[in-house]
């Protein structure tokens, strides 16, 4: 599982591979690709049996025309292989299919095409979020004034995009019960919701999702990877 992110955020490798071999051979090309200091490792080892030449044709799909993807993933399961998420363009959105294809060239393989053209202002967003995180107090959905202070830099922007519709998603880390850490996520989502209608954002503009732990951007296993998880995200959906 690949997850291609913007580029100031982490890209997270995660999932089970039959080997030691091949897992050190998807961190190097991981590493080539994005950087050695972007790359998070979550991948596992089992005693899978994968398809012939399963590694080569994983190798040959990350290319790094994936960068051009927002929130994306590429997952590949034995024989099939995934592709969601984002792009600017319908052009863009063909180009990376039939690259896909061309790279993978054997009919063994199925290719899923899951990416969408991404809204106009979904860029805008990403760079001011990019490096900031709205904080919560740690537990609960009350938004710190740290976090109040990046919701005040996010106001001016989405006033101009006042009439379009967005997605604000809630995600943990991974400590804790998944469920109560789901539950947590949504409620953070909805207490940015509030804060946004009580400065003037149409209620009816917004709808709110809570992802839990479930879609990481860093290791969990450190204190910066888990503040990294613990953040707020905004779609554009029309």
């Amino acid at each position: 599982m690949w997850a291609a992110e913007p580029a100031a955020t982490p890209v997270v490798l995660s999932g089970v591979v039959p080997d030691e071999a091949t897992k050190a051979a998807l961190l190097a090309k991981a590493r080539e690709l994005y950087g050695a200091d972007r790359v998070v490792d979550q991948l596992g080892v089992d005693r899978l049996v994968a398809p012939p030449q399963w590694l080569a044709h994983v190798q040959r799909v990350l290319t790094p025309e994936l960068k051009k993807i927002r929130h994306g993933q590429l997952k590949v399961s034995g024989n099939t292989v995934e592709l969601t998420g984002e792009v600017d363009s319908e052009a863009t959105h063909q180009q990376l299919v039939s690259l896909l294809a061309t790279q993978l060239n054997n009919p063994t393989y199925a290719v899923r095409d899951g990416l969408t053209v991404g809204q106009p202002g979904q860029a805008a967003l990403d760079e001011v979020l990019a490096r900031r995180t709205i904080e919560f107090e740690a537990g609960n959905a009350k938004i710190t004034p740290a976090g109040v202070a990046v919701l005040e830099e996010l106001l001016p922007l989405l006033q101009k995009m006042r009439g379009r519709r967005f997605e604000i998603v809630g995600h943990t880390d991974d400590m804790g019960a998944h469920d109560a850490n789901l539950a947590l996520s949504e409620a953070r989502a909805q207490a940015v919701r509030d804060y946004l209608v009580g400065k003037g954002v149409a209620a009816g503009d917004i709808v709110t999702s809570g992802a839990g732990p479930d879609r990481p951007v860093a290791d969990n296993k450190t204190p910066e990877g888990r503040a990294r998880n613990r953040r707020i995200e905004f779609r554009v959906l029309a």
